[in-house]
């Protein structure tokens, strides 16, 4: 079935200049960039994006490190793009993702993990409406 997933590259996939390698990487498997853009972001977004987490002791920890620089927000399409863009991540623990994952080959902890992929189809569609007009969508 053809879904829509968001994607964020982190502040450390930025850092480490390998936002190109990794869209290669859900390229070659088949997925369709339909929207990009660099984007910094602030307080308010990130605490609607993480509002799970922001009780959290670590939350502080959370919001200084997504804000070190620009992240690259993109959306991807293909079949089952939600279950194989998670794949090709690896788990989101980068100390045990398996080498051949992006988080295996690029990752340090489960923050600094490079990307962050929606989970399931609502969590894609509330994500990419938090970070997407429909305008900026193309296809």
């Amino acid at each position: 079935m053809e879904e829509k997933t968001l994607v964020l590259i982190k502040p450390d996939g930025m850092q480490k200049n390998i936002s190109g390698t990794v869209l290669a990487r859900f390229q070659k498997a088949g997925l369709r960039i339909v929207a990009c853009k660099m984007i910094q972001l602030n307080e308010a977004i990130l605490r609607e994006h993480y509002d799970f987490l922001t009780e959290k002791p670590f939350f502080p920890e959370i919001l200084s490190f997504m804000q070190e620089c620009p992240v690259l927000a993109l959306i991807l399409k293909g079949d089952n793009a939600i279950a194989l863009t998670r794949e090709l991540l690896g788990p989101t623990d980068s100390t045990i993702a398996p080498k051949g994952t992006i988080r295996g080959d690029f990752g340090e902890n489960k923050m600094r993990n490079i990307a962050h992929a929606s989970d399931s189809i609502e969590s894609a569609a509330k994500e990419i409406a938090r970070f997407f007009k429909p305008e900026e969508v193309f296809a």
